[in-house]
């Protein structure tokens, strides 16, 4: 009969692995530390019991019954250490067990998960798709994720909700939500299923409605936040860059004046200055720590002008970027967008990003080099690289576009070229001249 692989020489790194995983990090240890202790102190006190019987015919009976209580004592005491120390273990353990048929894929999952508890601390900055897709790939190599999500939307479900409720925009939260769970039930399909008819709720997505109602029972918008992550295991946090209700105008390259997030896209010309409102309005401190803290710092993808940089003119978020000594990123978008960045190319995205906030903003930005054929289902085109403005940051090059999707990124791709470039294993490419 063949042995099982777990106990082959195939099998025989796997047991390693496993065995590498009983560290404190993983929270195996101490349970199992605890348990054994309990089980010693539950031992002691059964020795204290039994030298009571033997001494029922033993002189020294009354020495003997002076230590019952101390006996029951450590029988409670040893109980509560072994019931604490098992639950822990099935509370690190039960996750990982469920549908895992050997010992060998646990191993596996458990070096996973611990790799992703020490992984780097990544902030992402932005919102939309972009930062939706972003998150998908870097949950998978760290725990250690805050995202930050601009609060400017003012179309769709999110701006009903924020004009007849006033809450903050929800959409984009509840897509990060989604993007950052570690839930494989039907909980994040929920949370994205839009009602098609219904008076008042045609439109409405029910992770919207979910955040709201949230929101009114903890009474705010962040625990809202806070207590929906715990609901779908979110890996890491999701903050606003600031909770003041700032709405979006912009003056076209004509001299036209826009006035709201939504009407900016759909008015189709060329956005010569964004303008937040308030001009003042205060960052979000858990948001503003989160940065300082990072050990990657990434702006994007997603819409430039609606989506990342209403973040960074946030003065305390703009401010926190420039001290931070986290690896600054910029993702640039792998195509342009209808109504923000028609006919740019790398260096101009570049160049908005620094003329509204500072020429220093970013020491990296990435930038897709496997430009396809977008096709007419598609608006937008390809992001080229090419030409050069002053102050370039470096240019990190890669094959990151999603081969269906050709508009946005492939999550993984995207995420191991952030990683990539973090680690220090990737060479910065010159502009095209």
């Amino acid at each position: 009969m063949a042995l099982p692989s777990l106990f082959t020489l195939k099998g025989y790194p796997e047991i390693l692995r496993l065995f590498r995983l009983l560290h404190p990090g993983i929270g195996l240890k101490r349970w199992l530390l605890l348990a054994s202790s309990g089980i010693a102190i539950w031992s002691v006190g059964i020795t204290f019991f039994a030298r009571q019987f033997i001494s029922l015919r033993n002189p020294d009976f009354l020495t003997a019954y002076a230590e019952t209580p101390f006996a029951i004592l450590l029988l409670i005491s040893g109980g509560l250490a072994i019931v604490g120390g098992l639950a822990g273990l099935y509370k690190t353990l039960s996750p990982l067990i469920i549908g895992r048929p050997t010992l060998g894929s646990l191993g596996e999952t458990l070096y996973t998960r611990r790799s992703r508890e020490r992984g780097p601390r990544i902030v992402t900055i932005g919102g939309g798709t972009g930062m939706s897709v972003l998150l998908q790939g870097l949950k998978h190599h760290t725990d250690n994720l805050t995202a930050i999500i601009g609060v400017g939307d003012d179309g769709g479900s999110s701006g009903r909700l924020r004009r007849e409720l006033g809450v903050l925009p929800p959409g984009d939260f509840r897509n990060c939500i989604v993007a950052m769970s570690d839930e494989e039930s039907l909980l994040p399909k929920l949370l994205q299923y839009r009602f098609t008819k219904g008076n008042g709720l045609e439109g409405h997505s029910f992770g919207n409605l979910f955040l709201v109602a949230m929101s009114n029972i903890t009474y705010s918008f962040e625990e809202a936040l806070s207590e929906s992550s715990k609901v779908l295991a979110v890996r890491g946090a999701i903050a606003p860059a600031t909770t003041e209700n700032i709405r979006l105008s912009a003056k076209l390259t004509d001299g036209t004046y826009i006035e709201g997030e939504s009407n900016i896209t759909s008015r189709g010309g060329i956005v010569e200055n964004l303008y937040i409102d308030p001009p003042t309005a205060q960052a979000y401190v858990p948001a503003v720590e989160a940065i300082l803290e990072a050990d990657v710092l990434v702006l994007g993808p997603g819409s430039l002008y609606t989506s990342i940089l209403p973040n960074l003119m946030v003065s305390g978020i703009s401010k926190a970027i420039m001290e931070t000594k986290a690896t600054r990123i910029y993702a640039c978008n792998v195509a342009t967008e209808m109504g923000e960045t028609q006919g740019y190319d790398v260096s101009d995205h570049i160049a908005a990003l620094q003329q509204h906030t500072n020429p220093e903003i970013v020491d990296w930005v990435i930038v897709n080099n496997n430009i396809r054929d977008i096709g007419k289902e598609f608006k937008g085109e390809s992001v080229h690289l090419s030409s050069v403005v002053e102050n370039n940051p470096q240019i990190a090059e890669g094959d990151i576009v999603d081969i269906d999707h050709p508009v946005r990124h492939d999550p993984h791709k995207l995420a191991k070229l952030v990683l990539e470039v973090y680690e220090g294993k990737v060479s910065s490419t010159d502009f095209v001249k």
